[in-house]
């Protein structure tokens, strides 16, 4: 099962980047045409009611736009006496709903954590508002259930970086 679980985890993640790589190239040197699609991306966001700020890259010189996300830390709840079934049903409920999060542009990554500590995971939330990405998070079927619980905070990020 927690193949399976890396696995799906890795193929959403993987596909998602793909898709952010085309949509969304920020960190390269800029031209001219990538400083307008920058005040564009950065216009939209800041409608649509993200925090953002601007620095420069000393360098490189390009301009970085950090977007604040939410990073909800998943961790053992107060209910995980869930028979062997019930946990695995709640699994795929919980898995189903990362996947509607990252299909409707609500969380960007997500993954377990390789021991079997207290907290049990993360997801990182692109929302505009604290609130968002909490209801969000509590949302999953696992919370709902109690076998986890969400422990939410702000996090700043570099617009279009993606992980190494």
């Amino acid at each position: 099962m927690a193949f399976l679980l890396i696995a799906v985890i890795c193929l959403v993640s993987a596909c998602r980047q793909e898709h952010k790589e085309e949509a969304d190239p920020l960190h390269v040197h800029e031209t001219h045409e990538e400083t307008l699609s920058k005040a564009t991306v950065k216009a939209k966001l800041e409608s649509e009611g993200y925090q953002l700020f601007e620095y420069v890259d000393e360098a490189t010189g390009d301009t970085i736009i950090m977007q604040q996300y939410f990073i909800a830390f998943l961790k053992n709840g107060p209910d995980r006496s869930q028979s062997k079934e019930a946990a695995d049903s709640l699994q795929i409920l919980h898995l189903n709903h990362l996947s509607l999060m990252y299909e409707l542009g609500h969380a960007d990554i997500s993954g377990p954590f390789g021991d079997d500590g207290e907290i049990r995971g993360i997801t990182v939330y692109n929302t505009p508002t604290f609130e968002m990405a909490d209801s969000l998070a509590n949302a999953d079927p696992m919370v709902k259930a109690g076998r986890l619980v969400i422990e939410m905070h702000p996090w700043w990020a570099a617009k279009g970086f993606s992980l190494r």
